[in-house]
């Protein structure tokens, strides 16, 4: 979303902090220290002068921690992660062994089971993976989810290894994890993140009750599993939805519409956006089908445009069949749609 008044955004991201930071109360007894908007992804800034990942998190946090009440030496460990664990371990492929490393950290453990994502990306590292697991803490106390805020991941392009040598790879990281306490229905439930799914969370659960045989709710102890296995129906457009969601009442604010120009009507919305996977789809689809125009999307190939609207399932389908955007019809192939002026802008992909 773009605002014209940064400051003001900026403000308001950190009064919502700091309601948040007066409702975190962290508790002692949960500590284990004993394991070893524009924010660029991973520890790395998009430019020299902007800030890594982990140090736009930790600014932010302290803007709110400034208004928020709370005192020095609370705030000071509800920085701090509570647990990190770092794993590798050996893998063959093709005749190589591979060394595989892995990440999960517990941000804060004031509150269980803790809660956050596993995500395999090859930019995946200990800086990023804790400053996601800080922002599920926070995002779970903002909204009052009885949570505390992990997060996980293994630095791998998913894209390189064949099925069955992903399923090994995430079932010996789902062992270290049990080995290490790192994963329970009361202590920590993962959930799937980029590059992961249900697939991903069936082999984990596998993996798990293998070690718990006898835990009769062993099967909480990752969410986002397939329908037949105990998932929860809606889960995977859920995340879309919220997206959805929360643009609808962003705009319905008065003082917003005076900012941006937004008459607060979803039917007057032209919207651009980036990343058409797990949740750009979902979020284009509850657009559209509330009355609002999606009128470009980009990907890693190319960007689509059409300023009378794009049809949504004529596009996913076509890209499911192709792999690319290039060659649809009734469409214009541009390099770029974020080059294109409008009010709203998605960002749903790791491209940006």
């Amino acid at each position: 979303m773009l605002l014209r008044n940064f400051k003001k955004s900026n403000m308001i991201n950190a009064f919502y902090l700091a309601r948040a930071l007066k409702t975190f109360r962290p508790h002692h007894q949960f500590l284990c220290r004993g394991y070893s908007t524009h924010i660029a992804t991973g520890n790395t800034a998009c430019e020299d002068h902007e800030p890594s990942f982990l140090k736009s998190v930790e600014m932010y946090f302290d803007k709110a921690a400034g208004i928020s009440g709370v005192s020095q030496k609370t705030l000071s460990h509800m920085k701090a992660p509570d647990c990190m664990l770092k794993v590798t371990f050996p893998i063959e492929i093709k005749d190589k062994v591979e060394i595989i490393t892995g990440f999960r950290v517990h941000h804060s453990r004031h509150m269980l089971p803790v809660k956050g994502g596993i995500r395999f990306a090859t930019d995946v590292d200990e800086q990023e993976v804790t400053a996601l697991a800080a922002l599920m803490t926070y995002k779970c106390a903002i909204v009052d989810v009885p949570f505390g805020g992990a997060k996980g991941g293994i630095s791998i392009d998913p894209k390189n290894y064949t099925d069955a040598e992903v399923e090994r790879i995430t079932r010996r990281y789902t062992v270290e994890l049990c080995q290490k306490s790192f994963i329970g229905p009361g202590t920590d439930v993962p959930a799937p993140d980029v590059g992961t799914g249900a697939r991903e969370m069936a082999w984990i659960m596998d993996t798990y009750r293998q070690f718990h045989p006898n835990e009769v709710d062993s099967i909480g102890c990752v969410t986002g599993k397939p329908i037949p296995l105990g998932g929860v129906r809606g889960r995977n457009e859920s995340t879309g939805l919220g997206v959805y969601y929360g643009i609808r009442e962003f705009v319905s604010y008065p003082e917003v519409q005076k900012h941006t120009g937004l008459s607060g009507d979803i039917k007057d919305l032209r919207i651009i956006i980036q990343g058409f996977g797990k949740v750009g789809y979902w979020a284009a689809k509850f657009f559209e089908q509330n009355g609002a125009k999606i009128i470009g999307i980009g990907e890693k190939e190319c960007g689509v445009y059409n300023p009378n609207g794009l049809n949504i399932d004529k596009l996913f389908n076509y890209r499911r069949s192709r792999g690319s955007f290039l060659g649809m019809p009734n469409v214009d192939i541009i390099e770029d749609p974020l080059e294109v002026f409008t009010k709203i802008i998605i960002l749903s992909s790791l491209l940006f």
